[in-house]
């Protein structure tokens, strides 16, 4: 066992494999927390509303406000922790110090005060909500991110890590949604039983963060392995870039700048997809409950993503594999669009693209390490945390635009959800954004990285870096 530990090994780049078993589970871990705190986010609504009995409309504004100012806080916070000190070992650091108050947080955001009346109860809901997601989780999820860059150099490890992290942050997702109401309903579906099942949610992000923290601060990062790490001379820290000038780098690396792009529409187009279903099923269909059959069904054809996910990236590289994903996914939409009435076709389509997208899910890292490693050779800064918090405001703004889309395509169809069924315009507003935004996006999102060729540079590129560090 230890000589397997200890042995030198490598991957087809020729860059040395740095990562244990134990990595991966601690890994999976730390963004299974981070899971559990933004799925957590998605239930309030509902808490708000129907369990301490908010109105509605202030929540929906508490929510976007919370939303908004959180998309920009992965730029200022990425900034700070480039600028911080401590080495590799940073990136965990920011883990251990927001661990206890991610914890407390947790549950502090189901004692809401509403026997102080609405007003309080309201700014109570927007500053938890804020202290949550734009101050706890960014500063948690964005050093942690750029953890995958700079724990290793090697590609497969890389994918490996993505792998990890995509079923963490997906299985985070289905504790929330299968637990959350039946959990707290056995508990008497209370403001006080819902205490109580944020407290045991806290306490698990709390051991997850804190076995995550402690693995890493033992680990070896890919630095350390090189020839000036051999020679005892330690890694110099990366000599901070003010924020403009940061900025400017980054939207000069048009790797970055097609990262940010799909970072940007795909979560776009998983918003809208979330969505779709239900009025795909009650005005197209007829029945909104066959949205239960296609979640029971998407679930299957998700874990099998997952499973396979590792070994088509293995076959494929990252290019190639996006490649697949986005082109499926678009045939797919194509075929909804050549028959959207048949629901056979339609649930076998919307299988397949799912399936067929989830290894894109596990690159999302893995192309950011590779736009950073692009920043090394370029400028000779990586900008590791901003280049991963950006990237990160881009998923976010994605995340608020998916319900202007789909308002907009519903308003144009005016939508009238009194009618018995579905007008004209009804229909081809959701075909709209259902079939025919799909098939759009994803063939203007293949076009788009037909420029990304850095895959079979980077080698080279890293062979230069090293040369220039040598001198």
């Amino acid at each position: 066992m230890g000589k397997k530990e200890t042995a030198v090994r490598y991957d087809a780049d020729g860059a040395r494999r740095v990562m244990r078993k134990r990595d991966y589970l601690a890994d999976f871990g730390g963004q299974f927390s981070l899971g559990l705190m933004a799925n957590l986010v998605g239930q309030l609504t509902y808490f708000y509303t129907d369990k301490v009995g908010l109105a509605v409309g202030g929540v929906g504004i508490v929510m976007m406000i919370a939303k908004v100012l959180d998309a920009f806080t992965d730029v200022i916070v990425g900034n700070m922790v480039d600028h911080s000190k401590g080495g590799n070992k940073k990136y965990y650091s920011w883990m251990l110090r927001m661990a206890v108050p991610a914890a407390a947080v947790i549950i502090m955001m189901f004692t809401v005060p509403t026997q102080a009346g609405q007003m309080p109860a309201m700014i109570y809901a927007l500053v938890t909500n804020l202290l949550l997601t734009a101050v706890i989780y960014t500063m948690i999820a964005t050093p942690f991110g750029a953890v995958m860059i700079v724990r290793t150099n090697s590609q497969s490890e890389r994918s490996s890590m993505g792998v990890w992290r995509a079923v963490g942050n997906y299985g985070a997702g289905m504790v929330v949604a299968i637990a959350t109401i039946p959990v707290t309903n056995l508990l008497g579906g209370t403001q006080s039983a819902w205490i109580k099942y944020g407290a045991v949610l806290a306490a698990v992000v709390l051991l997850l963060f804190l076995i995550c923290y402690n693995n890493g601060r033992k680990a070896k990062f890919a630095s350390e392995f090189t020839e000036e790490a051999a020679d005892g001379v330690p890694e110099q820290e990366e000599e901070p870039v003010p924020f403009g000038e940061a900025m400017g780098m980054l939207f000069h690396n048009k790797y970055w700048v097609i990262v940010l792009l799909f970072n940007l529409i795909t979560s776009v187009t998983s918003g809208v997809a979330a969505s779709s279903g239900t009025y795909y099923c009650k005005w197209i269909f007829g029945n909104d409950n066959l949205v239960g059959l296609l979640g029971a069904a998407g679930m299957l054809a998700t874990v099998i993503g997952f499973v396979v996910s590792k070994p088509i990236i293995s076959k494929l590289g990252v290019q190639r594999t996006i490649y697949v994903g986005l082109l499926g996914a678009a045939l797919t939409a194509a075929v909804r669009c050549v028959l959207p009435t048949n629901f056979a076709v339609y649930t076998a389509c919307s299988l397949i693209g799912s399936l067929i997208q989830i290894p894109l899910m596990c690159l999302y890292g893995v192309l950011t390490a590779m736009a950073v490693d692009y920043n090394e050779w370029k400028y000779d800064k990586k900008l590791v945390a901003m280049s991963g918090g950006a990237i990160g405001f881009g998923s976010k703004v994605g995340n608020g635009l998916d319900s202007v889309i789909l308002s907009l395509f519903l308003t144009i169809g005016a939508y009238d959800a009194t009618l018995e069924a579905a007008s004209t315009s009804m229909r081809y507003s959701i075909y709209g954004f259902s079939n025919y935004l799909p098939l759009v996006i994803n063939v203007v999102m293949f076009l788009i990285f037909t420029k990304f060729d850095l895959e079979k540079k980077l080698p080279q590129m890293r062979a230069e870096v090293a040369a220039r560090r040598e001198r």
